[in-house]
């Protein structure tokens, strides 16, 4: 009997865009764009066991006013926790120092109206094309004015972004219409002189229980938030049962300062709490909650 003729099957095609044999150096890299006649720059961390053919999570890490990124590097040590869970970190710079979150902050908001969520959505677009990214798990976290950035990119990006972390920061945008239900973690404190827990009520700021009450509402979570965590002087309290598998939760340190739990200490913004760290436990959050 004739052996039937061996037929030998083209190679299964590389994953579309940049995921293929092309290798990438890990580390730090300054990269640019232009955007709205600015060129907008921001630091790509690239962890040890990134592999060109394999899809990467990736966290955006923006800083607050008149911060930068190699400060909120710093501050935050998130670049630690890429090494330790293979994910990138990307450290955006805002124009003069600021963001445009909503209600603040100057230059970026008042004096330039800077066009932010844009420039993310670019900014995304451009790594996606010379790294090997997943997709459906791109998060976005911030520090102060950074946070009130991550809490627009949740109103207006939830399209790209899978899910946000603001740290001592609170929700100025609106209207806020997220469209889908996005999961949140946040982290504040009780004696934050900078970004009160109670908001500024004179000036239309809303308070941090009511920034994240705007999501379990829009996500129609269960109406009774269940304790997750309870260590020294912070307390994490959690949405479930929401549309979609999303989840809100609200990390509560007493006495807390305008800092990052875990972070650096910077002097003259009240304490840091070592009872969480901050950049671990949204790592392990986001991890549960990639876009659907």
């Amino acid at each position: 009997m004739t052996p039937e003729p061996t037929v030998e099957l083209p190679p299964e095609p590389p994953p579309t865009g940049s995921c293929n044999a092309l290798s990438a150096i890990s580390g730090s890299k300054s990269w640019t764009i232009k955007h709205d006649g600015v060129t907008r720059t921001f630091t790509v961390y690239i962890p040890k066991s990134y592999k060109p053919t394999q899809r990467t999570p990736i966290v955006l890490n923006f800083h607050g006013v008149n911060s930068n990124a190699w400060q909120q590097q710093f501050i935050s040590d998130m670049n630690a926790v890429a090494d330790k869970k293979g994910f990138i970190t990307v450290h955006p710079e805002g124009r003069s120092n600021s963001w445009n979150g909503g209600l603040c902050c100057s230059p970026a908001s008042s004096l330039l109206k800077s066009k932010d969520v844009d420039f993310v959505r670019k900014m995304l677009d451009y790594i996606e094309g010379k790294l090997c990214i997943d997709k459906k798990r791109v998060f976005a976290a911030g520090l102060s004015n950074g946070a009130y950035m991550a809490y627009r990119l949740a109103c207006e990006l939830s399209d790209r972004i899978a899910a946000v972390s603001p740290v001592a920061g609170l929700l100025l945008s609106s209207p806020c219409k997220p469209v889908r239900p996005i999961s949140v973690i946040a982290f504040h404190g009780t004696s934050d002189a900078i970004v009160p827990y109670n908001g500024y009520p004179l000036i239309g700021w809303i308070s941090v229980p009511n920034s994240v009450k705007h999501f379990y509402t829009h996500n129609k979570c269960n109406s009774a938030p269940q304790q997750v965590f309870k260590k020294g002087d912070t307390t994490c309290e959690e949405y479930s049962g929401c549309q979609a598998g999303t989840k809100v939760r609200l990390c509560t340190t007493q006495g807390g300062g305008h800092t990052w739990p875990g972070g650096f200490p910077v002097p003259g913004l009240g304490k840091t709490t070592k009872d969480i760290n901050a950049s671990e436990t949204m790592w392990t959050f986001f991890q549960q909650h990639p876009l659907p």
